[in-house]
């Protein structure tokens, strides 16, 4: 199992998008957000527009870029395949169920284990090029991070446009916390 380079990011999930409000596996279907959703971003933006960034990147799945523009006022910096959703293969657009089978293959879809490594290269490399950057993207996102630092995809299910302060505590653990304005970013420029 690979693992993340010890360094803080701020991770927020896209708003609520047209599969989130029908209660379907969203994946790499590339979906909009609800007016709900834009709503959501644009009050992220009142805790992340004014920040100044040392890099912001997007999914390239509309449901997240538009969630980044809405909450920094502006495009991210970039665009990072890497961040996209995991794919869902057949169960892309069928109903969520009680019990998300996260480490099984879904037929025709991406693995846990291939998917953990894409955002474990994804977010090393990001976490390489910029102290603390904002990651907007998915919520397999944080399932991943979870089972890089916590050895298991086991938690909440990511909150829509709720931004994550994700980050190194002591030696070896993580915290995956609501972010806040106290969390001093520029300490960790």
């Amino acid at each position: 199992m690979p693992a993340l380079i010890r360094r803080p990011f701020v991770f927020l999930r896209h708003g609520q998008s047209t599969r989130n409000l029908e209660r379907r596996i969203g994946g790499q279907h590339d979906v909009a957000l609800t007016p709900q959703g834009e709503d959501e971003a644009k009050r992220a933006g009142e805790l992340l527009g004014d920040i100044d960034w040392s890099l912001a990147v997007s999914s390239p799945l509309q449901r997240a870029y538009r969630t980044a523009e809405l909450a920094l006022g502006r495009a991210p910096d970039r665009i990072v395949d890497g961040l996209m959703e995991r794919h869902w293969g057949d169960l892309e657009g069928q109903p969520i169920p009680a019990t998300i089978p996260y480490m099984s293959t879904p037929p025709g879809g991406e693995s846990w284990d291939a998917f953990v490594e894409r955002i474990a290269a994804t977010l090393n490399a990001l976490l390489e090029e910029a102290e603390t950057p904002l990651i907007v993207g998915h919520s397999g996102l944080v399932r991943a991070v979870r089972g890089l630092t916590h050895g298991s995809p086991a938690g909440p299910r990511s909150a829509n446009a709720i931004p994550l302060w994700i980050a190194p505590e002591g030696t070896e653990s993580w915290i995956i916390r609501p972010f806040e304005p106290a969390d001093g970013l520029s300490a960790w420029r």
